[in-house]
């Protein structure tokens, strides 16, 4: 989907070349009857005639009306622009345009908008618009290609927004798609293919590791959970060198378990379809990196994936068998149902070789975390009060939001063993918690946080599908990251490159004179 900005009335976005229009109304400006415009006068009569209320989501579709090029105009009110009224106007407008197969749509801001405004709009638009299409036998194209958004007024932020945006949601999809994917087309030899195409371009690196390499670094606890599935195990390090080599890198460890059957410690039958999903974390990196690649940004990001099935076969870790992962900690796995944390204490001690400004894991963890905070927000934990301020800010400006939990030292004590440094499981009580304080362990030697998103990175029922969080979120935490750092963007023609060829130029213009 390829998006735009334009500086334009509501006057000239009518004759705008587009299949159709939607008008994002807010309920502080009053449409003026008199107009000789006729959005703004139909839905003055609209409203006098009780036919239209100036609330979220209320909408006036108008088709083919004189002094208007396209067909379709929306006139949806976004109330008093907040991001979840915005979202509301623009999931209105879409299921009353959805039916007639736009190509070309256009998205007006009457009134002023900021560059939050704009970012919701368009997110909620491709989300809505977004299909899964790769397994089915006939699947149909999405008709939504191109988006352009305008408003009044001009502003290098609100041009700026619209190309994150873009970037974002390239990201964004590619996380549904790879997460959405079945798990028999989502092993993880297939997610290091796609780390591996993602990371082809320039300022990228990838390597992939396999068991033999896995076992060399003595990843004991990746490994173990690894051992009951057919299917070989990856371990997927993408860099993206944006910046100096100097400069710190943020690092991002994603969950990567292709499908969850709980191991030894079975799942139940009914929706374990659904444990595809279990690899959200991993396929956010992965949408994480794409968007990098778009965007552009002056900073060093690392990726690690810990990528492999959890299967209960005869070679399978069983409960009770005590492990040693990488860091030398011995591991009593009391439940294989907890092998999530299992991959990412492995993960997390790897990260410290990159010496990194922080680290963040995300990983569908804990059904603790969805019995906390629903699908609303993410779990997040963090050893650091700045990195928990950041990511919750980044959390709130991108719509995409987290909560912080506690790590209160009192809860590691159910993680305490007889027969092992540590076991992998406290109970039922705060499970979320004792879950992160399990990760916590491995991560003294730098900044760390962990987001929790089994609540938020898929739906299920009717509306079954993944949701792409939490790409928003990490990807709005890099920006900040990237301005606080002085440089939102990589120079890619050096001012010293730049006067040699000014110099070459004018010296071969002297010598043609002469």
């Amino acid at each position: 989907m390829n998006f735009e900005y334009q500086k334009l009335s509501l006057s000239h976005a009518m004759t705008a070349s587009v299949d159709a229009l939607v008008v994002l109304w807010p309920s502080q400006v009053l449409p003026d009857a008199k107009a000789v415009e006729p959005v703004s006068r139909l839905l003055a009569q609209a409203i006098a005639h009780g036919d239209f209320e100036l609330k979220a989501g209320s909408v006036l579709s108008l088709y083919s009306q004189p002094g208007m090029a396209t067909r379709h105009v929306v006139v949806s009110c976004s109330a008093d622009n907040q991001p979840g009224q915005i979202r509301s106007a623009m999931l209105a407008a879409w299921a009353a345009l959805k039916a007639s197969k736009i190509k070309r749509l256009g998205v007006h801001f009457v009134g002023e908008a900021a560059a939050q405004d704009l970012q919701m709009a368009l997110c909620t638009l491709a989300d809505a618009s977004y299909s899964y299409t790769t397994t089915l036998s006939k699947p149909k194209a999405r008709s939504l290609k191109n988006v352009r958004v305008s408003a009044t007024h001009e502003s290098p932020e609100l041009r700026q927004s619209v190309t994150h945006t873009q970037a974002l949601v390239a990201g964004v999809e590619l996380a549904k798609e790879w997460a959405n994917r079945p798990a028999n087309h989502a092993t993880p030899t297939h997610l290091a293919h796609a780390a591996k195409s993602i990371a082809a371009g320039r300022h990228f690196k990838c390597e992939v590791l396999g068991p033999k390499e896995v076992a060399k670094l003595g990843m004991g606890a990746f490994m173990a959970v690894a051992q009951g599935a057919a299917e070989p195990l990856r371990f997927i390090v993408m860099r993206y060198n944006g910046a100096a080599p100097s400069q710190a890198p943020v690092v991002l460890v994603g969950k990567g378990i292709t499908f969850d059957t709980g191991g030894i410690s079975i799942k139940p039958a009914g929706e374990m379809d659904e444990m595809k999903y279990d690899m959200g974390g991993a396929a956010s990196v992965l949408g994480v990196f794409k968007a990098l690649g778009e965007l552009k940004l002056a900073i060093n990001v690392v990726g690690l994936i810990p990528a492999t099935e959890n299967m209960p076969d005869g070679l399978a870790v069983k409960p009770g068998d005590v492990v040693t992962s990488m860091s030398g900690q011995t591991i009593e796995i009391l439940n294989t149902d907890a092998e999530g944390r299992l991959v990412l204490c492995d993960a997390l001690t790897y990260a410290e070789r990159f010496q990194p400004s922080a680290v963040i894991d995300i990983a569908t963890l804990t059904g603790a975390c969805v019995i906390a905070l629903g699908a609303v927000r993410s779990g997040l934990f963090s050893s650091d009060d700045t990195l928990a301020a950041q990511l919750h800010q980044a959390g709130e400006t991108s719509g995409d939001p987290c909560w912080r939990m506690p790590l209160d030292d009192d809860y590691a004590d159910g993680l305490k063993s007889r027969f092992a440094d540590v076991a992998n499981v406290a109970g039922r009580a705060a499970g979320s918690v004792t879950a992160a304080k399990f990760l916590q362990r491995f991560t003294k030697s730098f900044a760390w946080a962990h987001l929790d998103i089994a609540g938020t990175a898929w739906r299920s029922g009717a509306a079954k599908g993944a949701t792409g969080r939490p790409v928003g979120l990490l990807l709005q935490y890099l920006l900040n990251f990237a301005q606080a750092n002085g440089a939102a963007k990589i120079n890619t023609k050096p001012k010293a490159l730049d006067a040699l060829r000014t110099e070459v130029k004018s010296k071969s213009r002297a010598k043609g004179k002469a």
